[in-house]
């Protein structure tokens, strides 16, 4: 069973791996390319996403102020967050913006309640009091915008290493924001002219990186610090009166030197496989800490320790399944025209709160084995078959290493012109086991592997550009639904009373237009089978429901009907303005849809909207969705976004057969509780009521699947006392009967 979240609720499963800067302040907190965490005295992490109350995803720098006791969040878009322990203040002024320029944050540098931030623009300052844009300064050449690579103070000036060279001002200068009152320094007394990458102040003296050399500031004459040929410096930053310089050769080899100011090594800190790619390093008491880009946070020490808080290794474009209460997800993606995108991340589980991976990176043998698009549970050994688009096919057992199957030991065949490219972009189990392949681009575009595990092809009697299949779902009848992408539309097959005899096989080709299958059109996107065995096809131009599946193959067809739905005072096809990528169905029938536009919850039957999700109202790392999968278990909701993978714990699960194990989260209800308690193990559609154990009713409610919600008030929408409640449920016949109790402490 996956881990209980309150209803409601949203989590990330991002990378937090990739760590780009580490800042110390109250606590260490270091920045990742998604997000952010922290480890406080007692190295306990904490993290800081969307979910948990940031306002955007994509870290581009981080800065601590010390009189304020603030971290400053720059983003990407240049989106700012100021935090304060649980409080967060946004300041989104520069993303709004529309100056043209370039307004990416580079560097932040912060002092006496205010931020500096080094960007593309020039300096911007920030007041970290009253958490607005206090000024701008244009300094370069001719009040020009200049790119500020690093900036920092000594109390009596400014420096700004720019891509026109370092420049100073005074601090206490009337007119900072005039770029004629900036000196240039570049060029003269020992340093010289050119872009200059960063200045940092260490020990009351100016420092400032040029090329891949270090040169210190002594009265007005800059002295040679540090440099070594064959190391390239990737960034240098200060810290306790250190200088740390993180470096790379040519050849992959990384270090992080400590610095003092006479340019001696005082520290040299490396170790394979934890420092490949140094960003930052900061000291703290007698440890080092280092943020690298592949290998995380790491702490040198007595001994090396590690913090990187669980997550996958990336993204995850392809297909995403529940099984078992074990989400799987396929990290692989093809573009638009369905060209490889060399993804080597293999499939991502979750399991038990924790993110794993199998891949090239953890398994050699699938070196050549990239972009892997579809998965599918076996129903028999709880392995995953997973389809890669150039690889074939591959078996994941539980233990041991994956099966490769394409030339040789299958009948799966390369796609036409490209002679090595074993292109698996379906998978789908029917009801007797037997696993079904959609082979991109073959002559037989379409596999079995049956039950005794051997392979048959099929070739698809219509033309279709490409030879395209992907997606395949298997209907209530067994009958095979395959998307064909490239705008060709849907297939429907029954292989009738044997795979191997052909002669019984049926087959439709379902486009757009009355007649033609009636699709809203021909470019589908995603199709999913509802619990009313209801086939959903999701188009570039809204969602055709195919209802009569017993009729598909008969005289009369069966097109699909177009659903309109009610919108506000308007009343429209289904998503008719919305590529719909993705689409999963709860343990209420409900369905989720994924577009470019975010996440809509709509009715079993299409009719009305329910929730919907963008980045702008909720926790949504992207509107940009790709797949979605619901645990039926537990009601949370996997949502794969172009910038990492996040969940919902939703109000429905499946039903259970009987009302034996009935959980109610949380029991008993602490002080103070405000949130939604859920009632879950109960049959489809059960009536559950609360009574008081007098039996007075307190409040009732017709479950969602498997799971009744309450917020913990009568049915007047008072508070009720605290006491001990009875849960009573009407199961399908009729019948009452009490299955639990919860405990109220108020």
């Amino acid at each position: 069973m996956l881990p209980v979240q309150p209803i409601g609720q949203w989590r990330d499963h991002l990378n937090y791996q990739q760590a780009i800067q580490v800042v110390r302040g109250d606590k260490l907190y270091c920045a990742t390319t998604a997000a952010l965490f922290s480890v406080d005295a007692d190295k306990e992490i904490q993290r800081y996403s969307k979910a948990t109350g940031l306002n955007d995803i994509g870290v581009q720098a981080i800065g601590w102020d010390a009189a304020t006791a603030q971290l400053v969040v720059v983003y990407s878009n240049s989106n700012v967050d100021v935090v304060k322990k649980d409080n967060i203040k946004n300041i989104g002024d520069i993303r709004r913006s529309t100056i043209a320029g370039n307004k990416t944050v580079y560097s932040i540098y912060c002092r006496d309640g205010l931020a500096y931030l080094g960007s593309g623009l020039g300096v911007i300052v920030v007041n970290l009091t009253k958490y607005e844009i206090k000024d701008t300064w244009f300094i370069g050449n001719g009040g020009g915008q200049v790119k500020v690579n690093g900036f920092t103070g000594d109390g009596a000036s400014f420096f700004a290493a720019t891509d026109e060279g370092l420049k100073s001002i005074a601090a206490n200068s009337p007119n900072i924001s005039n770029y004629a009152n900036w000196q240039l320094l570049s060029g003269s007394n020992g340093l010289s002219a050119g872009a200059v990458k960063n200045v940092l102040t260490t020990n009351n003296r100016i420092v400032a990186e040029k090329n891949d050399s270090l040169f210190i500031l002594n009265g007005t004459n800059w002295n040679f610090l540090y440099s070594d040929a064959a190391w390239q410096i990737v960034n240098s930053n200060s810290s306790e009166n250190k200088i740390l310089v993180s470096q790379r050769t040519a050849s992959g080899n990384a270090r992080v030197l400590v610095l003092n100011t006479n340019g001696q090594i005082e520290k040299n800190l490396s170790q394979g496989n934890v420092v490949s790619f140094p960003r930052s390093a900061v000291i703290d008491n007698d440890g080092v800490w280092i943020a690298d880009q592949f290998g995380g946070l790491s702490r040198f020490g007595a001994q090396v320790e590690r913090f990187i808080p669980n997550g996958p290794p990336g993204t995850a474009d392809g297909e995403m399944i529940v099984q078992n209460n074990v989400v799987y997800a396929a990290a692989g993606s093809v573009n638009t025209a369905w060209n490889y995108q060399y993804n080597r991340n293999g499939v991502y589980s979750f399991k038990e709160g924790q993110w794993n991976y199998k891949g090239f990176f953890n398994l050699p043998v699938l070196d050549s084995v990239l972009d892997f698009i579809t998965v599918a549970a076996d129903p028999v050994d709880a392995g995953i078959w997973a389809g890669s688009y150039g690889g074939g096919l591959v078996n994941f057992k539980e233990t041991g290493q994956p099966v490769i199957y394409k030339k040789g030991n299958s009948t799966l065949q390369p796609a036409t012109g490209d002679p090595g490219s074993y292109r698996v972009s379906g998978l789908a189990y029917d009801q007797f086991n037997h696993l079904w392949i959609s082979n991109y681009g073959a002559p037989q575009e379409l596999h079995v592997r049956k039950t005794d595990g051997t392979f048959k092809g099929f070739t698809i009697p219509f033309a279709h550009t490409e030879n395209a299949v992907s997606q395949i779902v298997v209907d209530d009848l067994n009958q095979l639904w395959i998307v064909s992408p490239k705008d060709n539309g849907l297939f429907a097959f029954s292989y009738g009373q044997s795979i191997d005899n052909t002669s019984d096989d049926k087959w439709k080709f379902y486009r757009q237009g009355p007649g033609n299958g009636n699709l809203p059109g021909n470019n589908v996107l995603s199709i999913v089978k509802d619990r009313n065995g209801f086939i959903w096809v999701g188009t570039d131009k809204g969602i055709g429901i195919i209802q009569c599946n017993s009729e598909v193959f008969s005289a009369g067809g069966c097109d699909a009907v177009l659903p309109v739905v009610q919108l506000d005072r308007f009343a429209g096809l289904l998503f008719k303005n919305e590529i719909v990528q993705t689409m999963a169905v709860d343990g209420a029938n409900r369905k989720w849809i994924g577009t470019k536009n975010g996440v809509w919850l709509i009715s079993p039957d299409g009719d009305k909207v329910i929730y919907r999700f963008t980045a702008e109202n909720s926790p949504l790392l992207n509107n940009d969705v790709k797949r979605i999968a619901v645990d039926g278990a537990s009601g949370e909701v996997f949502i794969s976004t172009l910038s990492g993978i996040c969940s919902f714990r939703s109000t429905a699960t499946e039903g259970t057969t009987s009302n034996s194990n009935v959980l109610v989260y949380p029991n008993p209800v602490p002080p103070g509780y405000n949130g939604t308690i859920a009632i879950r193990g109960l049959v489809n559609d059960a009536l559950v009521k609360i009574t008081e154990l007098n039996g007075r009713l307190v409040y009732q409610a017709r479950a969602l699947g498997g799971q009744a919600v309450w917020n913990g008030r009568n049915y007047l929408g008072n508070t009720i006392a605290s006491g001990v409640y009875l849960v009573v449920v009407r199961d399908d016949s009729g019948s009452e009967r009490i299955v639990t109790k919860i405990v109220i402490v108020r």
